[in-house]
């Protein structure tokens, strides 16, 4: 069977998954697919003490894809309280890229934002050059807030900018209505 599963990750799954987001928004690897930041940043993505630190924290979820015991995709769900929730750190194995992981974890990740923390709502953050992917956020569902947030240019814990007008814009949507 070649049915896609979508479960919690525990601290035992951090070998596998650091190296995978990496490998889905950094260096030549990215670039097998369309979702990648190679061109806009250099450096870590992640390390393992923040993924760590994420699986540890009640306030996050780590959800992991795997096909066949295959790691494939993974997202991170965070509940900031008052009915929002963070969708973050959608990550698809490049060569799997458009073939519907990323739609299944977003639905992963919004039914685990309104079961978990209770959301109503659900907010991301997309570098703005990253026009392609704002787009297919949008026909997701998603819409663009009007809101800005500066890029933490000077912290490599996120990266090492390839140039100095990275920011992100915000993208949300209802978790009360069907997309």
């Amino acid at each position: 069977m070649n049915e896609l599963v979508v479960r919690t990750a525990a601290k035992d799954d951090i070998a596998r998954l650091q190296p995978f987001v990496h490998a889905a928004y950094r260096g030549d690897s990215a670039r097998k697919g369309w979702t990648h930041e190679a061109d806009l940043l250099d450096g870590q993505r992640i390390d393992a003490d923040a993924l760590s630190a994420m699986i540890d924290d009640p306030a996050h979820v780590v959800l992991m894809a795997e096909r066949q015991g295959e790691l494939v995709g993974c997202v991170q769900v965070n509940g900031k309280g008052d009915g929002l929730a963070y969708l973050g750190m959608l990550s698809v194995d490049p060569d799997r890229q458009g073939g519907g992981i990323g739609r299944q974890l977003i639905a992963a990740a919004e039914a685990e934002a309104r079961s978990t923390f209770k959301a109503t709502r659900m907010e991301m953050t997309v570098i703005v050059q990253r026009v392609e992917l704002i787009a297919w956020y949008v026909r997701c569902g998603y819409r663009k807030t009007g809101e800005t947030r500066p890029f933490p240019a000077t912290d490599p814990r996120f990266g090492l900018p390839r140039r100095d007008d990275l920011a992100f814009v915000v993208l949300a949507r209802s978790l009360t209505d069907k997309a």
